[in-house]
Parts: structure tokens; C-alpha cells; sequence
């Protein structure tokens, strides 16, 4: 609309209908960004960031949230730092090992100190059973639930993307993903949720999944997968990875291709987004050994979140 009304504004013919000419393409402008944040057929939306949306074809989508990291400080009022896992503090997840570079780019950081590596994991809402809970009573009786806080963002259904850069160090993984505050808490997971691992990147050889989770992570846990999907080669490392949320299914994508779709289990509970990365080998008390040779710092870069709704 912009073009039409720069081309019609260059004519000098000052007339009544050339007049009527603008009022109506200014109309249009108008119009047009009422609508701003929709596409259509593939028609990308460009944000802050320096990347486009690759969003699924043939549908409608708006944008409804999303982060740019733009600025010098990650936005708390988006974001939270998971520090736990299962009611236990898992000491080498910390809250300082995230920053913005300035560029619009989040650079969350793998740093060693006093031979202990550490990295964080950022999200905006909060598993209820991962933070323990207190003592109930005079008695030693303990509710495992703690005090419950509300989400910065849940949502369900839609189209949820990153675009980033993988680490190119050994020894530690990144991942974008989804979670359900309840997950496993019932065995219907269409009513306690599914983990939905967008991206998870664990080697250096341009190795990805993508996976699904539900009933919990003990013994009734089930799960779903890709195993390995090799990324096409990029000029910049950078790529693009997402999810298609539907009532139908789930659909992945990897830059802009369809990866993988699956039908069921689907989650009818809103869930909330995480970005995360975890160094090998704490799950089992100690760092891996292959940690001790890699080159520090090491990133694991961000350029945006974005999540639409499909608009009928």
C-alpha cells in the first residue's frame, strides 16, 4: 500500500479525482495496518531480529508473543530461570550465565569456575512438581508441591519458532521446547500435557531431534521420536526450528521444512516455552570428561522466540 500511495503522491496532477486517488490509497494504508502481525501463504513476518519467520503455508497466522532480545538485559517479564529439576537444585544450572549481545541476539553462556561448568536454562512458566515443597504441620510430613506462582506466558495450540545458533563445544546440549505445568500428573495427557521438544541439539555434527513426552518421567513415562536429523548447511549457522500445535497433531519444521508429524498424544493444556542448555555428565554427579577440553566460553545464540495463532 505504501508503494501505491508514493506513486500516486508523485504526480502533480492536483485535480479532484487525483485527489479522491489518495484519500482512498491512505484509506488503504490505514487498512492495512490493522493488520499488522497477520501473514498468509508463507508471507513472513520480519520482527527486530535479524531472521524471517518460515511460518507453515497455506494458513493464516498472527503474532501473539514473542521475544527479539533487543536491548542489554534479558526481559523478566517474559522470562524466569528454571534452576531446579524434580524438587532437586541442580547446582550447575545457575542464573548468570545468560546476557544480550546489543544485536538483538540472547547468548546463553557455557563458563567453567573452580572446575564446575555451568549454564542456564530460561522459561516462562514452571513445572509444579520441579521446586520442592515444605513441611507440612508440626509433623514430618511434607505437601511435594512448592508455593505455586503464575506463568509470565502459557498458551495453547499455534505455531512456536527460534531461530539460533548451536554451541560448537563438546560436552554440553541446548534445546527449545514446550512443557506442561501438570505433566504426568494424570495418565490422560491430553489433560496433564506433553513435553514437546521442538529442537534438541546433544553433538557438534549438525545432528538435531525432535521428540515427544508424556505420563510423567517415571515409570508410566512414554515417549516418541525423529532420532537423528542431520540440518542442512547454512551461511551464517543459523536455523530455524518449529512446531505446529494443533487439536490434529503436532507438525515440526527445520528451516522451513516439514520433519515430522505426530498425530497422537496431543495436549489440551496450555504449556509454557523453555530455552535450555545442560552440561553432560551432572546427572550422574560429576562433569564429563569431555568438558575439560573444550573452549570456553561457548554459546548457544538466540536471534528470537516468536509463537502465532492460526486465524481461521
Amino acid at each position: 500500500m505504501k508503494v501505491i500511495y508514493n506513486e500516486i503522491y508523485k504526480q502533480e496532477n492536483n485535480n479532484m479525482n487525483m485527489f479522491k486517488i489518495k484519500i482512498i490509497a491512505l484509506a488503504l494504508m490505514s487498512f492495512s495496518f490493522v493488520f499488522e502481525g497477520y501473514t498468509q501463504d508463507n508471507k513472513p513476518f520480519k520482527g527486530t531480529g535479524e531472521g524471517e519467520s518460515q511460518l507453515p503455508s497455506g494458513k493464516n497466522w498472527k503474532l501473539i508473543w514473542s521475544d527479539e532480545f533487543d536491548g542489554k538485559k534479558l526481559d523478566r517479564s517474559k522470562w524466569d530461570f528454571r534452576l531446579h529439576i524434580m524438587q532437586t537444585r541442580h547446582e550447575t544450572w545457575t542464573d548468570d550465565a545468560v546476557e544480550l549481545d546489543g544485536k538483538g541476539h540472547l547468548m546463553m553462556k557455557l563458563y567453567e569456575k573452580n572446575g564446575q561448568y555451568f549454564s542456564s536454562q530460561i522459561q516462562t512458566g514452571r513445572n509444579f512438581m520441579d521446586v520442592p515443597g515444605n513441611q507440612y504441620g508440626k509433623t514430618k510430613l511434607a505437601w511435594p508441591i512448592a508455593e505455586l506462582e503464575p506463568a509470565k506466558f502459557l498458551h495453547k495450540y499455534g505455531y512456536y519458532e527460534v531461530r539460533c545458533k548451536l554451541p560448537t563445544q563438546e560436552g554440553w546440549w541446548a534445546a527449545f521446547w514446550l512443557q506442561s505445568p501438570v505433566i504426568g500428573s494424570t495418565l490422560d495427557p491430553a489433560d496433564s500435557g506433553v513435553e514437546v521438544d521442538i529442537m534438541e541439539n546433544f553433538t557438534r555434527d549438525g545432528i538435531i531431534s525432535q521428540n515427544v513426552h508424556w505420563n510423567g518421567y517415571g515409570k508410566n513415562h512414554k515417549h516418541k521420536g525423529t532420532g537423528k536429523l542431520e540440518m542442512r548447511p547454512s551461511d551464517n549457522e543459523f536455523h530455524t526450528f518449529g512446531v505446529h500445535w494443533s487439536p490434529e497433531g503436532y507438525v515440526f519444521y527445520m528451516d522451513g521444512k516439514e520433519t515430522w508429524r505426530v498425530l497422537d498424544p496431543v495436549s489440551n493444556r496450555e504449556q509454557f516455552i523453555l530455552l535450555s542448555t545442560e552440561c553432560n555428565g551432572y546427572r550422574e554427579g560429576a562433569p564429563a570428561d569431555v568438558l575439560k577440553k573444550a573452549l570456553l566460553p561457548d554459546y548457544f545464540i538466540v536471534d528470537y522466540v516468536r509463537v502465532y495463532d492460526e486465524v481461521k
